[in-house]
């Protein structure tokens, strides 16, 4: 019976909470995207639904991604903080319900007595106690406890998210860094087939130079064309090295030997326009939004148990079970117990600290807001970014081709007038220079092109499914 009344007076005293309704603020970017030239307007479904195995077709770089999802220890640390995160969350709502808890005791004492006479005696005096009760449970008579249970699990979902955006920023890096290794790996066979062609037309050179048909100054010219290449040479064996370095770092193990052959960075399949949707899609599949909104949540609630700290404090301490002197007669008929000790506790004085809780709360909540805004106005700009990207990335590959094949056409030009006589030297090593540079060049867009399409995917929310039309 006692029970029955302690749960009905909970439910009748927690039904009041001093929380604010939650608002969440306006956007604070434009209502579209920059319009882009290759915009049809035509409905496609969202980029987030697409699965970073349908994004990314080589097969190297997905078995990469598997191991990076299984090995990364910057997701691990993620993974096990939402752990953390949800522990503590059922810590705090575990004070929403009271703790019983099963206790004995047992006290033996030896009492001194004197009598009128002066004569002392004693006596031996023993208890034994067995209790089922709870102490101290707090009724949330203003809704205190259930804000700060609250305030926990947006917090949890809040790291969730940060769990999910830390997935996605992986995937990404993981491709960038693929892509990266790709370009070294292209440009040092560049570099090398450039230098074995330069050796060989120093050979030619050194050859005329013995003939009298080229001066000291064309074989000098030459060596240092060459000397250029094999430098670039190794500062490509080098950049190849760290750019490996830096994919393993994110894979978080080993490279298997038996991962499948790498596309070549000009043959790699893969969406470089992508469906960018409103400014308010973002909202939907951005986990850094999301868990701005939680945090934002959270530090609302933290608004209402400051205020809750204001008013009085109920609380129950209530046992029920057996007493004797015996231990033997413990749960005997006549020996049952039980007690009830409510307890009231009101602020009076608390030096400030209750109104500094309340102001600090508040701070944190504006802050909140602040990096809601500000993590809504970053995703903006870097889906902007991408998508300007997507626009221009193709029209600039397209002319730096046409540079190439009249770098090409040059060269060619060039080292035929050399041979019957008519152009000097340092013309054709300039072309040849400008050909090479031309290609590099080339090269470096085409990454950075795939680079762009892996950011504006990150952007949109891509990254957190493995295939296209499955939520996690």
């Amino acid at each position: 019976m006692m029970r029955v009344f302690i749960f009905c007076l909970t439910g009748l005293l927690s039904a009041c909470s001093l929380t604010p309704e939650m608002t969440k603020p306006a956007l604070p970017v434009p209502a579209t995207f920059p319009p882009i030239a290759s915009d049809t307007g035509t409905m496609s479904p969202p980029t987030a639904e697409l699965g970073w195995r349908t994004m990314f077709r080589d097969e190297r770089l997905q078995q990469l991604i598997e191991l990076g999802l299984a090995n990364n220890r910057d997701l691990r640390i993620a993974i096990l903080h939402v752990k953390a995160v949800k522990a503590q969350y059922h810590i705090q709502r575990s004070a929403q319900v009271p703790h019983l808890n099963v206790t004995m005791s047992a006290s033996r004492q030896r009492n001194l007595t004197s009598d009128d006479q002066g004569t002392q005696s004693s006596e031996i005096q023993q208890q034994s106690n067995l209790n089922l009760g709870f102490s101290a449970f707090e009724i949330d008579l203003f809704g205190r406890t259930r804000s700060m249970s609250d305030a926990a699990f947006a917090r949890y979902l809040a790291s969730d998210y940060g769990q999910k955006a830390a997935q996605i920023a992986l995937i990404s890096a993981i491709a960038d860094a693929y892509f990266s290794e790709r370009l070294t790996t292209a440009q040092l066979r560049l570099t090398e087939k450039t230098l074995t062609d330069w050796q060989a037309s120093l050979d030619l050179t050194q050859k005329l130079r013995m003939g009298n048909q080229a001066s000291a100054l064309d074989v000098a010219q030459a060596e240092s064309q060459v000397a250029g290449a094999q430098a670039n040479r190794a500062a490509k064996i080098r950049a190849l090295a760290q750019a490996r370095n830096a994919l393993r770092l994110l894979v978080g193990s080993r490279l298997p030997n038996d991962l499948p052959a790498p596309r070549p960075l000009t043959d790699q399949e893969m969406m470089t326009r992508l469906p960018a949707g409103l400014p308010a899609d973002l909202l939907l599949y951005r986990p850094d939004i999301l868990q701005a909104e939680q945090n934002l949540i959270a530090a609302n609630e933290d608004i209402g148990a400051a205020r809750a700290a204001y008013f009085p404090r109920l609380s129950l301490t209530s046992a029920m079970g057996y007493a004797s002197s015996s231990i033997r007669h413990l749960v005997r008929s006549g020996a049952t117990m039980w007690s009830l000790s409510p307890q009231i506790e009101l602020p009076i004085f608390q030096g400030g600290r209750l109104d500094a809780a309340l102001k600090l709360a508040k701070v944190r909540q504006s802050s909140a807001i602040a990096q809601y805004e500000k993590t809504i106005q970053t995703a903006f700009k870097e889906v902007a970014d991408g998508l300007s990207g997507s626009e221009t990335y193709q029209q600039q590959i397209a002319a730096q081709m046409n540079v190439i094949a009249a770098e090409q056409r040059r060269t060619h030009l060039s080292k035929l007038r050399y041979q019957s006589g008519v152009e000097r030297h340092l013309t054709l090593l300039d072309a040849q220079r400008q050909l090479y540079a031309a290609k590099q060049t080339w090269l470096e867009l085409k990454q950075q092109e795939l680079s762009n399409a892996v950011f504006l995917y990150k952007a949109l929310g891509g990254g957190l499914v493995e295939s296209s039309g499955a939520r996690e």
